[in-house]
């Protein structure tokens, strides 16, 4: 039910996606995914532009098209945007990537499952296929957090798929980021006789997990991701020594390739004419983000202006939390430059 009465509220369909690519992952993570897909009110979704949105660490495609107590669902935010035709008509899809270790960076791993291709390989012909949307130059991805990391990974790599991209604090500037998580995820382990698999074995029953083992929980998400391991349980193996914390420069090397300030300040590469190729790049932060990304995104755009990319970046007076007000910029702004509106 929508907080205004006078919204034109459009349509919410749940598609279930065969994830074929996602298949022998180290977690054991169901291939059956499922994607929530809005499209305006009174319109079929054929031959609008498609917009991806990437949910966050512990978020979920259908967490996201849910109710929300004194908020907007993202559904019920596109219902105000169109119809205050702020929001040119656009198709927009939600996939659910959640996992037992909490979430989703969206890229290709062993141990968490080559989402990347499940994405482009196996979600997107199913969403195209169904509405008649989307197809070569008239589709975006966008994010936050952890979202924000995977629109922007897809950015830099994938502009034979992608057209736009929006990043909302995503996940850059790995050393503010992750190393201060270490020795806390270590805490948490000792706690399970320094065993990650009677850890997750407790979190998988556990009720009211605290903000500890949330944090654990997704620090290990982001080892199965960038330095996934077949011979450790689950393909995860940390970076640092347990008994000390001491950084383990091998591992910790893997981690950083995928970081965007990484990639972006090593200097020209595919990269730079990927993101050229984009008809639209959105980069926001909040200057009092707990988890450090500022820095990393003012490394980041002071690399793109280098290299004379064209982005918007903005920075806004908030944290790292509940900043989907940030969408009212962007999704505007990624769907007009789709449509040709720009």
């Amino acid at each position: 039910m929508h907080r205004y009465s006078d919204i034109a509220a459009g349509a919410v369909d749940i598609l279930a996606v065969d994830g074929r690519s996602l298949a022998g992952n180290l977690l054991g993570e169901p291939t059956g995914r499922r994607v929530a897909v809005w499209r305006p009110r009174g319109h079929d979704g054929r031959g609008l532009p498609l917009l991806v949105v990437l949910a966050g660490y512990t978020g979920s495609g259908l967490g996201m098209a849910g109710w929300r107590a004194f908020g907007e669902s993202l559904p019920e935010r596109l219902d105000r945007l169109t119809t205050d035709a702020q929001l040119p008509p656009v198709v927009v899809a939600m996939p659910d990537a959640f996992t037992r270790l909490g979430g989703n960076q969206y890229v290709n791993s062993a141990a968490m499952g080559r989402w990347e291709d499940y994405l482009i390989l196996d979600m997107l012909p199913v969403v195209e296929r169904t509405y008649g949307c989307g197809g070569p130059g008239r589709r975006g991805v966008m994010g936050k957090s952890s979202g924000g990391f995977g629109a922007i990974q897809h950015a830099l790599r994938r502009a034979d798929v992608w057209s736009a991209a929006a990043c909302h604090s995503g996940d850059m500037g790995f050393d503010w980021v992750y190393l201060p998580e270490m020795p806390g995820a270590l805490r948490v382990l000792a706690r399970h006789g320094g065993s990650i698999e009677t850890f997750l074995a407790a979190m998988a029953t556990h009720e009211a997990p605290d903000g500890d083992d949330i944090s654990c929980l997704m620090t290990l998400g982001m080892c199965a991701t960038y330095d996934p391991d077949a011979a450790s349980p689950y393909g995860i193996r940390l970076p640092v020594e347990t008994e000390t914390c001491e950084l383990i420069a091998e591992r910790w090397a893997n981690w950083l390739a995928w970081d965007p300030v990484r990639i972006v300040e090593a200097g020209p590469g595919p990269w730079v004419d990927n993101l050229k190729a984009l008809k639209a790049l959105y980069i926001d932060c909040g200057t009092r983000d707990q988890f450090n990304i500022l820095y990393g995104c003012r490394r980041f755009v002071r690399a793109l202006n280098g290299q004379g990319v064209a982005h918007r970046y903005e920075e806004f007076p908030g944290t790292h939390s509940n900043v989907g007000f940030r969408m009212d910029i962007s999704l505007p702004a990624m769907a007009a430059a789709l449509s040709g509106e720009d």
